[in-house]
């Protein structure tokens, strides 16, 4: 499959950090999505996954990503794991990935998936999203694939003293993307991103179910 293509699309986006396109490269996108869609895994589109959710499309994952500014020690939280593609990335870049999914059986494609693609360094825990995962806690960086119309209090806590979040905030007909950092025990909204199209963060503190 022409990835390269798709790495070029990501890097004409903006996005020019040579570990996370050389991550991109090594990561197929065929091998994190259902069997019916691998004909559309090599697209710049989201992918239906089930339960009305897909997957980001790769340049608005590239682009979240991108913001965490990465260095390899990190650990980092992912909330919504989908079929695994993010959590590959982020294994890439980082020292250790939680990612907490809600449904069960995505979390299980998802270790699969993961197993296949021989990522080590990932963790998926079936949960509440919302509530993070306190007892893996503190965080280097936090992404949310789901959007509030806040950050939610645990996942700011559980991010570690100069961490960096990155979640899509509500703003009406659009969720804005939207970079954190935390200083001095605060979160600190930094900047704006992207307006994008999300799945609701369904949990305790988010859209109740």
């Amino acid at each position: 499959m022409p990835y390269d293509t798709l790495v070029e699309i990501i890097r004409q986006s903006g996005v020019t950090d040579p570990r996370l396109l050389a991550a991109i490269a090594a990561t197929p996108r065929d091998r994190f999505v259902p069997a019916r869609s691998v004909p559309r895994a090599q697209f710049d589109e989201p992918i239906p996954i089930g339960h009305g959710q897909p997957t980001s499309q790769p340049s608005l994952v590239a682009e979240m990503i991108d913001a965490l500014l990465l260095s390899g020690p990190e650990t980092v939280l992912e909330i919504g794991t989908g079929y695994g593609y993010q959590t590959a990335l982020l294994a890439r870049l980082a020292r250790q990935v939680y990612s907490v999914e809600r449904h069960a059986d995505l979390a299980e494609h998802a270790r699969a998936n993961l197993a296949a693609a021989g990522v080590t360094n990932a963790e998926v825990v079936v949960g509440d999203g919302s509530a993070g995962l306190p007892g893996r806690a503190p965080f280097d960086a936090v992404i949310v694939s789901a959007a509030a119309a806040e950050v939610p209090a645990p996942l700011a806590e559980q991010l570690a003293e100069g961490g960096r979040l990155v979640m899509p905030i509500a703003a009406g007909v659009a969720d804005i993307v939207t970079l954190f950092a935390k200083r001095r025990g605060r979160l600190e909204r930094r900047r704006s991103l992207t307006p994008a199209q999300f799945v609701p963060l369904v949990g305790r503190n988010g859209t109740p179910l």
